[in-house]
């Protein structure tokens, strides 16, 4: 999605969630200036890295993951696939012994399971955005093979695919690359959230809170808008 579309999409949201433009590109600034010191990927760089197919699988955290990873491991070759899991959807897929190849992140899921994956080999595409500013002050460094993204205008180092939750983008992220076709696992769009997107949440399951499940009706908007204006077959395992 060109930046021009995608603006109208995200001044929408801004209005909707009360978010601020301006602590935006203040994340967005900050990670470019740690980027541009520890040095990053480029679009071109990951394309690279994952060239070997234009098939991927997105990973969710949604309360099917874990069903959807057996299920993969069971019918599936994964090695024709370029995994890319949705931040908290990489604790379930490390709980089952699959690494992703690329980790689309805002930092908000279990810091110890994705600094895992990338030591392990995933590349991590991390997002900035107003509410995470500490987060990417006190964690990016700590990664290699970075990617870094933002939802305001690009800056520096900083790309914008489109996109609003880790989710979503991680499928904007795969058009980016090259995909032809993206199977969606753990993609459940639902008003039930789990540990893996909430890691402080008490139980496995839970009931998603407004905000919550407002972010995941844009974030099946924005899926399905991908599925109709790109050129690419979306297989969600959920349906």
């Amino acid at each position: 999605m060109e930046f021009g579309l995608w603006e109208k999409y995200y001044t929408e949201i801004l209005d909707d969630f009360g978010f601020s433009r301006e602590n935006d590109e203040e994340s967005a600034k900050l990670l470019d200036e740690i980027l541009s010191t520890e040095g990053c990927l480029t679009l071109n760089d990951l394309s690279e890295i994952v060239g070997f197919t234009d098939k991927f699988i997105v990973f969710g955290a949604g309360p099917s993951i874990k069903e959807h990873i057996q299920m993969l491991k069971s019918d599936y070759d994964l090695k024709d696939y370029v995994l890319v899991a949705a931040d908290g959807a990489t604790t379930a897929m490390i709980e089952e012994r699959l690494v992703p190849d690329i980790v689309a992140t805002d930092l908000d899921g279990n810091i110890d399971d994705i600094l895992l994956a990338n030591l392990k080999g995933a590349n991590i595409v991390i997002h900035a955005h107003g509410d995470n500013i500490d987060r990417i002050a006190s964690l990016s460094s700590f990664f290699n093979n970075v990617l870094g993204t933002t939802q305001a205008q690009p800056v520096g180092n900083l790309y914008n695919f489109g996109g609003f939750t880790d989710g979503d983008r991680a499928i904007f992220l795969s058009v980016a690359l090259g995909a032809s076709q993206i199977i969606l696992a753990g993609m459940d769009f639902g008003d039930i959230v789990t540990k893996y997107s909430r890691p402080n949440l008490p139980d496995a399951l839970g009931r998603a809170d407004e905000f919550k499940k407002k972010k995941l009706v844009y974030a099946e908007k924005f899926t399905n808008w991908i599925g109709e204006n790109e050129n690419v077959e979306i297989i969600n395992l959920k349906e």
